[in-house]
């Protein structure tokens, strides 16, 4: 295919009889395969924590503890520094390239855990760096999204991009639902034993769940060769800056920041969390055994493709000012429950208080998710709206860093806390410039 072929002239979706549908919807599906893809890399180290530490590889005790945390935060780190850079790629690159090489680079950190999983004793330094390399598959969220927000015309944009985040966020849930259950499986390396109190000992392969994402890495490298092209939205970086010169730009960074912001960061430490509050964390049988970390994740998944067509319908700023208030009310059970907790103990937490809080959290998280990127392209133009896109998706990936930290510093009590008073606040700006009749940016 020569370069020109791989680049589309006169592109302008908002005109009916110029907009290619079937170009649209192909890229889309193209490039959401490649971003589920990449938010698993992402989350394969959250999934594979608890079990390095029900090994024993990353010590014993309060120690453990702190380094699940702390290697679950890591591709939150690399995801939100690395969204920085990949916001700007989409004018610079063009879709098809982008998504090429990103997936291309999805393969290394993914080939690296097959590698640093099949030794003995793996040091946790480089289970470290290993980890902040996967955050890769979270800086490609910033360039994907904003790639594919061209393609579409505005009106259609919510259910587009409803789609492809909330599709491409399932791979947060599907890395951390199978990676229990393919660890069983014996497919190459040695094995290390899991120790789970009060059941007997379990023989795993936790190479195997890095192993099986790497065909899908290249299956989906070749489906971006052969499908995706170009559209000519060219833009320098200089010129990509004049975005925060708009304070529109600020206030939906906070309102992303909160949304998915909060179902990043719980996402990636819901694991670790439910194994530091129980002794022995529910499993669901029929799905292999595998624990329930995985529910919250798709939950807010499920919500955010949900709720693309309710916000195409009735705007994005009602349901966003929605989804702040949500989130406020369903910390209130966690807090309850968690007012019970002690450090160092197990089991004081009511079980169906706090899972009942945590997943309305994670509902109201992805219907925030899925309006506020209704809005972006309402509020700004085609170019810019992707910039901002990249933009406050870039700071909203630091969600699993802040929250590692956080539960690593603070009482969890404290945590959940700020998250009532920081969606309050966030519903408050939410209405005040987006949502009122007379609001200065309805949208």
């Amino acid at each position: 295919m020569s370069a020109k072929s791989q680049t589309v002239t006169d592109w302008n979706p908002e005109n009916p009889s110029a907009w290619d549908s079937k170009l649209a919807w192909s890229t889309l599906w193209t490039t959401t395969f490649s971003l589920m893809l990449g938010f698993m890399v992402w989350y394969l180290v959250s999934s594979l924590a608890p079990l390095l530490n029900g090994a024993g590889m990353l010590g014993e005790g309060a120690i453990a503890t702190s380094r699940a945390y702390w290697l679950a935060s890591m591709p939150g780190l690399a995801g939100g520094l690395l969204r920085l850079v990949w916001t700007f790629l989409p004018p610079i690159m063009g879709t098809r390239n982008m998504v090429i090489w990103s997936t291309v680079a999805l393969m290394a950190p993914t080939a690296g855990w097959i590698w640093i999983l099949s030794v003995p004793n793996p040091p946790f330094s480089a289970m470290m760096v290993l980890a902040f390399l996967t955050g890769i598959g979270g800086g490609v969220f910033s360039g994907y999204m904003p790639s594919t927000s061209y393609f579409f015309p505005k009106k259609r944009q919510g259910v587009a991009l409803g789609l492809q985040a909330g599709i491409g966020n399932f791979g947060v849930s599907v890395v951390q639902l199978l990676t229990p259950i393919v660890v069983t499986m014996a497919l190459f390396g040695t094995a290390s034993v899991i120790h789970t109190p009060n059941k007997p000992d379990k023989q795993v392969w936790l190479q195997t769940a890095p192993a099986l994402i790497i065909p899908l890495l290249i299956i989906s490298a070749i489906l971006a060769m052969v499908f995706l092209k170009s559209v000519p939205i060219k833009a320098n970086f200089a010129q990509q800056f004049d975005i925060f010169r708009n304070k529109h730009t600020w206030i939906m960074t906070l309102q992303y920041l909160l949304t998915f912001g909060i179902f990043s960061g719980l996402a990636g430490q819901f694991g670790n969390l439910l194994k530091a509050l129980y002794s022995v964390v529910p499993t669901i049988a029929w799905l292999g055994g595998t624990t329930i970390a995985f529910l919250g994740a798709f939950i807010g998944s499920l919500a955010r493709v949900a709720w693309g067509p309710f916000c195409d319908r009735f705007g994005g700023g009602i349901w966003t000012m929605v989804a702040g208030l949500g989130i406020a009310a369903s910390s209130l059970p966690v807090i309850l429950a968690l007012r019970t907790d002690v450090p160092g103990e197990k089991d004081l937490v009511p079980l169906a208080l706090f899972l009942t809080g945590m997943f309305f959290i994670f509902f109201f998280a992805g219907v925030g998710n899925a309006s506020t990127f209704k809005q972006m392209p309402m509020i700004f133009e085609p170019r810019q709206a992707g910039g901002v896109i990249g933009w406050t998706g870039a700071i909203a990936a630091f969600g699993p860093f802040l929250f590692g930290l956080a539960f690593d510093t603070f009482s969890k009590t404290s945590v959940f806390y700020f998250v009532l008073l920081y969606a309050l606040l966030c519903a408050g700006l939410a209405w005040w410039f987006y949502a009122r009749r007379n609001a200065e940016a309805r949208s």
